[in-house]
């Protein structure tokens, strides 16, 4: 059977490095992304597939199967910006094709895994091998503004709670099985304004803010983790500051952390950890976790906090052992284990929900958001076969 999996996946080699090629032409930028889902939603249902249907917020779910194992895979449509158009030698909404790889934003993260993940209901269609299986495709939305929100949806809304889920953000083709959370903080001083030629009049929030900035690069030294994800990690993003004018001493003063999160963290050590800094103690700083709440593309606002927990996937769980039997089964050898060094919508499926997730995706994650981003086809083909073979291995109908 996996040879045939194969087999049908080589035979829809053009098919899904087209597909990859026209989500790359349509620009979809976080709450952007209707045109998109429509693309999607046609090549769904020119699969065959069972249900198609968009929900409230703007995710895109196809049903494959009718089983009572019911199982997701996972692929945000949204890409980040493509920055200064200068470092792109090739237009980044083409979908250039050249040896074997398509270049282009999103071609990587993650719209590669996004049509394989598509062909892959296709061909469990077209050899009938749903099984026990019901197979939920999924492109959801808003991930690169804040990710999991979409998951957080689709569990507590749209009600569907999957036994697993296959994150497929680029993994090299290799299996992951977590990767450290994070979150965002704002640390906030305040002074007292005057006029800037008689500053001592005055309390300036950026001078109370230094020493804070300092502290926090020394800080991000001595955080701690544990082997496999990793140690936790902080760094300034933004600072920015008010006066009310550019002849007066600054009133107030922010800093933006971006807070990455071993597994030994909890939302309250790191808060802890910036509040008790005697910076921001002798400032009185105050230390905020920032909430996000942007209208969807069906204008659709569903606020939550910007923590987005840590997430792994123990080395002996059985849908790890799924994974890595799908692979083994379809290429003669062993797959590499791994983690991202980066968030996926993981962070609200396992890390909130407790679903087990694992990651496996087309793609090298290195050329994520890069103006060199790109996805080999045959990456694509291979993890077309994976997606195909892997609900009936994990469901035992495919032994």
């Amino acid at each position: 059977m996996h040879e045939r999996i194969l087999e049908q996946a080589r035979a829809h080699e053009r098919g899904v490095a087209g597909f990859l090629r026209d989500l790359i032409a349509i620009t979809s930028l976080s709450s952007k992304e209707e045109q998109v889902i429509r693309r999607i939603e046609r090549e769904m249902i020119a699969s065959g597939y069972d249900e198609v249907r968009i929900d409230a917020m703007g995710n895109i779910l196809g049903r494959v199967g009718h089983g009572p194992r019911v199982l997701a895979f996972d692929a945000h449509v949204d890409t980040v910006d493509v920055g200064n158009p200068a470092n792109w030698t090739i237009d980044p909404f083409a979908g250039d094709e050249k040896d074997g790889i398509i270049y282009g934003r999103g071609a990587c993260d993650m719209k590669g895994a996004l049509a394989s993940i598509v062909y892959g209901g296709r061909i469990i269609k077209e050899l009938g091998l749903e099984g026990d299986v019901t197979l939920w495709v999924v492109g959801s939305v808003q991930e690169e503004d804040c990710d999991g929100l979409c998951w957080q949806y689709i569990i507590n809304e749209d009600k569907l709670r999957p036994e697993a889920v296959v994150i497929t953000e680029p993994t090299n083709l290799g299996i992951y099985r977590g990767h450290r959370g994070r979150m965002e903080i704002e640390v906030r001083t305040s002074g007292i304004s005057c006029h800037g030629s008689a500053p001592e009049r005055g309390v300036n929030a950026v001078y109370l803010m230094a020493p804070i900035v300092h502290e926090i690069e020394r800080l991000n030294a001595h955080l701690g983790g544990e082997p496999f994800l990793g140690k936790g990690t902080v760094t300034i993003a933004e600072i920015r500051s008010t006066s009310p004018s550019l002849c007066a001493v600054a009133d107030s003063a922010t800093i933006h952390l971006d807070r990455r999160l071993a597994a030994t963290d909890t939302l309250e050590s790191a808060v802890r950890e910036i509040e008790e800094l005697p910076a921001v103690k002798a400032a009185g700083a105050k230390v905020t976790v920032l909430d996000y709440a942007a209208p969807s593309w069906k204008g659709l606002t569903y606020p939550t906090k910007k923590y987005y927990p840590t997430w792994l996937l123990p080395e002996h769980h059985p849908l790890l052992g799924a994974g890595v039997r799908t692979y083994e089964r379809l290429f003669g050898e062993a797959p590499a284990i791994g983690r991202w060094v980066f968030s996926t919508n993981g962070v609200a499926v396992m890390g909130m929900h407790g679903i087990p997730c694992i990651g496996f995706g087309p793609g090298n994650e290195v050329f994520a958001h890069m103006a060199t981003e790109h996805c080999p086809v045959e990456h694509l083909v291979k993890a077309a076969a994976w997606y195909a073979a892997f609900p009936g291995e994990y469901a035992g109908t495919h032994v």
